[in-house]
């Protein structure tokens, strides 16, 4: 199927074949006839897929028509992140070039002054974060009650940024009689139960299925230690002779740690997280896809919203804590049908979140000797079967000492019985007629366990004062004699 059996208008479809686009995705084939139909959607596609053009090229040709006014778009379009608001709106400006469109973008970073003086003009499609977003709409320089098309892009990332009351308020300024498209990589259970909220009997498409990788990324593990981590990067950098990738980090601090150690070993690098300041970001990612810089150092902020489609490796220099993260990273390589490979350094304390990756992959990753790796060459080992994984999956079982005899010897138990024996008026008398047997825990080592007639009364092992009651038997009685003669002695 091509673009013109898609029903777009002309100009639309004249703007995507200059693009370079003749034939859809799978996520656009299905999408794009639905949105021109006024269908809610729910729409579910890995990363890399053409989400992002499956909802701007009919958007282009529904609200084409008409015109809008000042501070009150007829399209909207909610994404977590600044560079995922920058490629829509590259998106909207590639396909929109033959409509009378007009299109801005409100995102944080940018001055407050240049984006009211934007919608203060014409504004038929708005393109934001949800925070700067409602801090216009409280300063009055931005009107939702004229939205007709509103789009929620990467919804588990907005869950995942705590987005979701900002989403929920928006949904609620927006007019109720609308149509609403929403789109993600994943559709996790609390996800879904919004969508309930957000749209009115949608059609929901699964492209792949949910937290899968696509078949053009070539993944492997490598198992290090802490301290050699940095050391374990720069080998493989060199061994596979990488120029061009992603280097993902956890933190920021580490984004900035390993991006100034890369650059100390004339790596070419840049940086990129969060707390950059937007020109600053800008200007990285623009040396990035120019080609002026090979390799980006970067946090979560860039596991989506990049895409550029030529970048063949990434690397979790940090293995993520959200495990459809992961799916994520590695989607910035592979795409639009061209190979790619993702290689994550893990440490033993990443063993369980290692696991709980393939498990939501429902396939195991193979493993590289990081000691084979360090002499300069790749040795892919089998994930089922490796000395890597049976070295830090299970942990050394200490050896037990042998535990001592405690069963005492004969004569220095009959001293110590004798000893027992030697005790005041008032003292607490042994019970007779008992059987020496081996050492119980809970009871008197010196004294071992008691047998007795059924008519004595014995508490631990010996009679209270006021129940000195022994049998009427002579023996018994004469055993008693015999005690207390030998006490006296």
């Amino acid at each position: 199927m091509s673009f013109e059996a898609l029903g777009l208008d002309k100009p639309t479809l004249k703007a995507v074949l200059e693009a370079g686009y003749s034939i859809p995705t799978p996520i656009q084939r299905i999408a794009i006839p639905l949105a021109l139909m006024g269908r809610d959607i729910m729409g579910i596609a890995q990363t890399g897929t053409g989400k992002t053009a499956g909802f701007i090229l009919p958007m282009i040709d529904i609200i084409s028509s008409g015109r809008s006014k000042a501070r009150m778009p007829r399209a909207l379009i909610l994404c977590p992140t600044r560079e995922l608001a920058a490629q829509a709106a590259e998106n909207f400006v590639k396909y929109s070039k033959y409509s009378n469109l007009n299109m801005v973008l409100v995102i944080g970073g940018e001055s407050f002054t240049d984006q009211e003086k934007a919608l203060d003009k014409s504004c038929d499609v708005l393109i934001a974060t949800p925070g700067r977003l409602l801090d216009l709409f409280e300063r009055g320089k931005v009107l939702l009650n004229d939205v007709k098309y509103f789009v929620i892009d990467e919804a588990d990332r907005m869950l995942d940024m705590g987005f979701i009351p900002d989403v929920e308020r928006i949904s609620k300024l927006v007019p109720v009689i609308r149509q609403t498209l929403l789109f993600s990589a994943t559709m996790e259970k609390e996800i879904k139960k919004l969508c309930n909220s957000f749209l009115i009997n949608p059609k929901e498409i699964a492209i792949a299925p949910q937290a899968t990788a696509a078949s053009t990324i070539s993944q492997a593990v490598i198992f290090c230690n802490q301290a050699e981590k940095q050391t374990v990067l720069r080998s493989l950098l060199k061994t596979e002779n990488i120029t061009n990738g992603f280097i993902f980090c956890n933190r920021k601090k580490d984004v900035d740690t390993l991006y100034q150690s890369l650059e100390k070993y004339n790596f070419n690098v840049v940086a990129l997280h969060g707390d950059m300041l937007q020109s600053k970001r800008t200007e990285m990612l623009a040396s990035f896809k120019s080609g002026k810089a090979g390799l980006l150092v970067c946090s979560d902020v860039a596991a989506r919203g990049l895409d550029i489609s030529a970048v063949p490796f990434v690397i979790n220099f940090d293995l993520p804590h959200n495990t459809e993260d992961y799916v994520h990273r590695i989607g910035r390589t592979g795409r639009a049908g061209m190979q790619g490979k993702a290689y994550t350094l893990v440490l033993p304390s990443d063993i369980k979140q290692l696991q709980a990756i393939e498990t939501l992959m429902t396939v195991p990753i193979p493993r590289i000797d990081s000691k084979k790796l360090k002499n300069g060459t790749i040795q892919v080992l089998d994930p089922s079967n490796s000395e890597i994984k049976k070295t830090t999956t299970k942990k050394p079982v200490a050896k037990q000492k042998p535990k001592p005899d405690v069963t005492p010897k004969p004569e220095t138990q009959s001293k110590r019985v004798a000893k027992t024996k030697v005790q005041s008026t008032n003292a607490r008398k042994p019970l007779t007629n008992y059987k020496e047997t081996k050492n119980r825990r809970g009871h008197d080592p010196d004294v071992g366990t008691m047998e007795h007639p059924d008519d004595v009364i014995a508490f631990g092992g010996y009679t209270p004062s006021f129940l000195k009651v022994t049998a009427n038997t002579e023996e018994s009685n004469k055993s008693v004699t015999e005690a207390s003669n030998s006490s006296s002695n």
